[in-house]
C-alpha cells in the first residue's frame, strides 16, 4: 500500500522551496518538524510513504541528483570542511539515485568505483582495513582523509553497494554489516546481530531501518533469517504487529493519516513488517 494521497505527503509537498526541493539536500538526522526538512529528509519520507521515481516531485530531484554527480550543477551550496565534499556528495547522491533508479548509469559508475575497493578490501576473507586504504589510494589517488572513506560504515556504502559485488564479497560484506559494533551509520548504532531487547518500542523501527537497507542484497534471506524468525516470533494473537505508540517519529511512521485508533498503529506497523518479511524470508 501507498500513501501518496494522504496528510503526511501533501504537507512535504507543500513545503518545496522555488526550485521544487526543500532547502539543501543533506541531513540524515531524524525530525518530525516539515518546516525543517532538508531534501534527503523529504525525499526519504516521500520513499516511505510510496513515491517511485514515477511521481514528479521524485523526477525533480533525481535529475538534480544526476546533474550534480556529473558535475553539470551543484546540489545546493552546503559543504563541510572535515571531508572531501565532493567525493562524499558523489557518493550519497549516487546511494539515494540508487535507491529510485537501481540501474541508472550516473549512479552505477559511482557503484563501480566504491565495488572496486570494497572487493579488495574483503579479498582475504574478512574486511581489511589496510587492504581497503591501499584499493582507495589506487582508486582516487590519494589516502582516505576522513572516516567516511574507509570502513564501509554508512548507509549510502550499504545502498550503493547493492547489486555489483560478487557473490563472495557480498556474502562476506553482509556478515560484515551484521557483526559490526557500530551499526550502520545514520539509521542504527548497535550490533544488528543483536536483537532489540524490547519489541514495541523505537529502538525496533530503527533496527528495522538497517535491516530494510540489507534487505535488497541477493544473499539477504539467507543471512537475515535470524531477523525473519524474530519479527513471526513477534506477532499477536491476530498475527499483526503492535511497536507502540513511542515509534511515531515522522520519519517511519506515521504512514496512515491519523494513529487516534490503535487499529491504524497496528496497520501501519503490519503494513511495514509484512513488507521486510516478503524480501527476507526463506519459503520452504
Amino acid at each position: 500500500m501507498n500513501h501518496k494521497n494522504g496528510k503526511w505527503a501533501s504537507q512535504i509537498l507543500e513545503s518545496r522551496n522555488s526550485e521544487w526541493m526543500w532547502g539543501v539536500f543533506h541531513s540524515l538526522s531524524l525530525t518530525a518538524d516539515k518546516k525543517a526538512l532538508k531534501t534527503e529528509q523529504a525525499i526519504r519520507r516521500l520513499r516511505i510513504l510510496g513515491f517511485t521515481k514515477e511521481d514528479e516531485a521524485i523526477q525533480i530531484v533525481l535529475e538534480r541528483m544526476c546533474q550534480c554527480v556529473s558535475g553539470k550543477r551543484k546540489i545546493d551550496d552546503y559543504f563541510e570542511k572535515k571531508h572531501d565534499w565532493p567525493l562524499f556528495e558523489k557518493l550519497m547522491l549516487s546511494a539515494w539515485i540508487r535507491l529510485f533508479e537501481p540501474e541508472n548509469e550516473i549512479a552505477m559508475g559511482v557503484a563501480g568505483q566504491w565495488a572496486f575497493i570494497a572487493e579488495r578490501a574483503f579479498s582475504s576473507g574478512k574486511y581489511n582495513e589496510n587492504d581497503d586504504i591501499r584499493a582507495f589510494c589506487e582508486q582516487f589517488g590519494r589516502k582516505p582523509k576522513s572516516v567516511f572513506e574507509t570502513g564501509f560504515g554508512m548507509f549510502y556504502h550499504v545502498v550503493l553497494l547493492q547489486g555489483v559485488l560478487s557473490s563472495a564479497t557480498e556474502s562476506l560484506l553482509l556478515d560484515y554489516y551484521i557483526s559490526r559494533p557500530e551499526g550502520i551509520y545514520y539509521i542504527y548504532d548497535k550490533c544488528l546481530g543483536n536483537l532489540p531487547e524490547k519489541f514495541a518500542s523505537r529502538e525496533t523501527s530503527y533496527y528495522l531501518a538497517a535491516v530494510e537497507a540489507l534487505a535488497d542484497y541477493q544473499q539477504a534471506r539467507e543471512k537475515l533469517k535470524f531477523v525473519a524468525k524474530w519479527l513471526i516470533a513477534n506477532r499477536n494473537e491476530n498475527g499483526k504487529w503492535d511497536l507502540g505508540a513511542n515509534v511515531k517519529d515522522g520519519v517511519y511512521f506515521p504512514l496512515s493519516d491519523s494513529w487516534r485508533k490503535q487499529e491504524f498503529r497496528i496497520s501501519d506497523c503490519t503494513e511495514r513488517i509484512s513488507s521486510l518479511l516478503q524480501k527476507i524470508t526463506i519459503m520452504e
